[in-house]
């Protein structure tokens, strides 16, 4: 991935390069041959600098953190206020958004750009005479696929199912799929190209996309479509394979230094003080708080902040999620309750209101302002456990061994197991699963899904005070944009 991501840098400094060579010598003169699209795209190089640029725009910094505000604000997790990040957050928390929201309209953008770069990789590969091998044609077709099958599903947990572009030639305007249609298109594209990707650790560069990817994206899939069957086999494909298991210490998983665990199936890289950087560290919290000088606990005793950005915009965590936790639970371990301020004087975060913050992801040392490197997960090990867990429960009810694929999780965070008997029922282990789940991923952006899939999304913001949240909350509005460039795409309901 960070091949890629240089490789797209320096193709777009060398169009810089000709276009400061001047406008009215580029008018006169014919395009540069070997810069016409047509012999771009003819060429593999030319193909990986498209394929970078899709991965870039996945990669967004912004979109990164859009996911965490989208799925942990419209639920019982995260909310903040003031500065700039305040006008998208505040319609989040409230549930006011409309279709006029610039969140939605900036990731809508971007997921599409990304199935129209995999669209045209799609289109060009049969051009391009310089392949090593069948072989290598057919990894590349793979991972164009995997790119709009990821972009998709991420459109359809905002909005539901979306019109199916898969050519560049398609009419501009389309109506939406069906319900149907749209399952057996995300169906279909993961278990095609499963075969094709490469093995786990065999992927031309860290951060590219792997077999183990698009199986953990069809389990997802299958377990937030109810699919229970399907997701138990596809979970138990992965655990049988044997590629990724838990990182022992759950608190050290997300520094910079323990990138590309064994745990972390789906990735977005990130490079520090780059485009593609990690921000939730500075501005998902705005992780410290504005006159934050060192920590007492959160994973930051001792560390004194000499370089990085306080930000005006205040992420911050609900009491009740923090006080949700067991007693030695270590998940909370990465939660700054106290710290030092610039005046010296000792913070107890927990004497206000709502006040903890998240320290998920340990500052990269060698990052400055707001631009940190750690990678972020999509998808984990643990996810892939939990989620067999649940399919298990909701197909047989408790069994021994769903019971012990949740107590894998709960003894890596320092837990006792739970038995059989203590999660007797149906009902009693969907809680347990639910409420692990909302434990073991905090600030990874899967709350609102939880809530959603479980039935609870909309009683849950109701019980917060959320008095106007209806059932057409469980969608986001598409964006008015959109709307009016496509007469065919129907708004979701109650917008």
């Amino acid at each position: 991935m960070k091949t890629l991501y240089k490789l797209k840098n320096i193709l777009i400094a060398f169009i810089a390069i000709l276009l400061l060579h001047g406008c009215e010598s580029i008018l006169e003169e014919p395009v540069q041959s070997q810069f016409a699209s047509e012999n771009l795209l003819s060429t593999k190089k030319g193909i990986e600098s498209l394929m970078a640029d899709a991965y870039a725009r996945n990669n967004n910094v912004i979109m990164t953190r859009d996911v965490v505000k989208r799925e942990e604000m419209t639920a019982d997790i995260l909310w903040q206020s003031g500065g700039g990040e305040n006008g998208t957050a505040a319609p989040l928390i409230g549930f006011r958004w409309d279709p006029s929201s610039t969140l939605e309209a900036f990731d809508w953008m971007n997921y599409w750009q990304v199935i129209r770069d995999a669209n045209i990789i799609l289109e060009s590969v049969d051009n391009v005479s310089d392949f090593n091998n069948e072989q290598d044609k057919n990894q590349i077709v793979a991972e164009a696929r995997f790119l709009r099958v990821w972009s998709y599903y991420q459109l359809w947990n905002q909005y539901g199912p979306m019109p199916l572009r898969k050519s560049q030639a398609d009419e501009l305007e389309l109506p939406r799929a069906t319900n149907e249609e749209f399952a057996s298109f995300v169906e279909a594209e993961l278990k095609e190209i499963i075969p094709i990707l490469p093995e786990p650790g065999d992927e031309p560069a860290y951060g590219r996309h792997h077999k183990g990817g698009a199986q953990a994206l069809l389990c997802i899939w299958y377990l937030n479509s109810h699919q229970w069957q399907n997701c138990a086999d596809i979970a138990q494909d992965i655990i049988s394979d044997g590629y990724f298991s838990l990182y022992p210490d759950y608190n050290d998983m997300f520094a910079l230094e323990n990138e590309q665990n064994e745990e972390f199936i789906l990735v977005k890289t990130k490079l520090a003080n780059a485009g593609n950087n990690n921000t939730l560290w500075a501005t998902a919290a705005p992780s410290f708080p504005a006159v934050y000088k060192e920590g007492l606990d959160g994973g930051l005793e001792g560390v004194v902040n000499e370089k990085w950005s306080n930000f005006a915009s205040n992420y911050r965590l609900y009491d009740s999620f923090y006080n949700s936790f067991e007693a030695n639970d270590q998940r909370k371990g990465r939660i700054l309750t106290r710290y030092i301020d610039t005046q010296g004087n000792t913070v107890n975060l927990l004497d206000y209101t709502d006040c903890t913050r998240a320290m998920k992801y340990p500052p990269d040392p060698d990052a400055s302002g707001s631009s940190h490197g750690n990678d972020v997960p999509m998808i984990r090990y643990a996810e892939i456990l939990l989620s067999r867990a649940e399919a298990l429960n909701e197909l047989n009810g408790p069994t021994q061994e769903s019971v012990d694929l949740v107590n894998q999780i709960r003894t890596r965070a320092g837990l006792e197991n739970k038995s059989l008997t203590d999660l007797g029922s149906k009902d009693l282990l969907r809680e347990q699963i639910l409420n692990e789940r909302l434990w073991e991923f905090w600030y990874e952006g899967k709350r609102r899904r939880d809530l959603i899939r479980t039935g609870q999304y909309i009683e849950n913001a109701q019980s917060r005070g959320i008095t106007n949240a209806t059932a057409n909350h469980v969608w986001f509005p598409i964006p008015q944009s959109a709307i009016d460039a496509n007469p065919l795409l129907e708004q979701n309901p109650g917008y």
